[in-house]
């Protein structure tokens, strides 16, 4: 009996793998991704004036982050309950996993993210935090030992990184100069993603990545949220508009992060951080309709920092291997 039972677990995971590694099912699914996340940069800076955040007010940004947060782990949680019929809750030897992703993947990443949409636009940000996609590859290759480095990743990173230190030291051209508290957090925001989209692909081997990631926003956020309120951090929504706003900020966090995390455990990092390059490209297609940024996304610089970085996802990315 045991034996059927470990038969029918493994044909059912062979059928899981199957289906996230179809190039179609991959493509669709990345592109929704990077749909919700080119919708995030716009969104937050919406929703600091619709909550009336002020641009110095850090502890009110991070108290922004965590509620949305909470939100976005409650929905997944919810989610993978009705899916399972039961409670969805880690196993206990997965606490570890949950704590370490999120440190990394909500707490380390969003404080450094919010600080620097306060001091940067949105085209700029979105085309510096597709620096994520090449830190992921050089983490993948040099700390988690996943895949090898190849003349292709090496000339795609490089690639990619002259396009965001393009955009990043433009100065006048660009619109304004190198910033520590825009761009520098940006930066620092990239290297905690690409970190925590390594130890997901790591832990995923333990825990249902679904599970990892409902319960590691919950988590974070709560604990965002907390110690921010605890340091004066206050949010005043303005309306309905507010409300549905937040709600569609931790549905892009939900969405995207438990979709992109089923997609790293039965891929590649390098195979799928090859379709990152939509972000960037939606990002700032996104922050130019709704934040009036049409002057930034459109000149001769962004454009061309953003095919740098584009081309060099796509290069970085290699061919993907026949599945056998």
């Amino acid at each position: 009996m045991t034996e059927e039972i470990v038969t029918e677990g493994e044909k059912h995971e062979d059928n899981r793998r199957r289906f996230w590694t179809e190039p179609v099912v991959v493509f669709v699914a990345a592109l929704i991704c990077c749909f919700l996340w080119g919708s995030a940069s716009p969104a937050i800076k919406i929703g600091y004036v619709l909550f009336n955040v002020p641009k110095g007010d850090l502890a009110s940004r991070i108290l922004f982050a965590g509620v949305r947060f909470t939100i976005a782990g409650l929905m997944v949680i919810i989610f993978d309950s009705i899916r399972k019929k039961k409670i969805s809750v880690p196993k206990r030897q997965s606490v570890k996993y949950v704590l370490a992703l999120m440190c990394f993947q909500t707490i380390l990443q969003y404080v450094f993210f919010y600080t620097a949409l306060a001091h940067t636009s949105g085209v700029r940000g979105s085309i510096i935090n597709a620096a994520g996609n090449f830190f992921s590859i050089i983490f993948s290759v040099f700390i988690f030992h996943y895949e090898k480095l190849t003349a292709r990743k090496t000339i795609g990173s490089l690639l990619g990184f002259l396009g965001v230190v393009l955009i990043s030291s433009g100065g006048r051209i660009s619109g304004a100069p190198f910033s520590l508290a825009g761009d520098g957090a940006m930066i620092l925001a990239t290297l905690s993603s690409a970190m925590a989209a390594n130890l997901i692909k790591k832990f995923s081997d333990h825990e249902d990545p679904v599970v990892l990631s409902g319960w590691q926003f919950f988590l974070g956020g709560l604990t965002m949220s907390i110690g921010s309120f605890a340091a004066g951090g206050r949010i005043s929504p303005s309306g309905p508009e507010a409300v549905i706003l937040i709600l569609y900020m931790g549905f892009i966090s939900a969405g995207a992060y438990t979709l992109w995390s089923v997609l790293l455990k039965y891929n590649e990092v390098s195979h799928i951080v090859i379709l990152g390059f939509m972000n960037p490209v939606l990002g700032v297609l996104l922050s130019a309709a709704f934040l009036d940024e049409g002057a930034e996304a459109f000149n001769l610089l962004t454009l061309i920092s953003l095919i740098l970085v584009s081309a060099g996802i796509v290069i970085s990315g290699g061919k993907r291997r026949k599945q056998s």
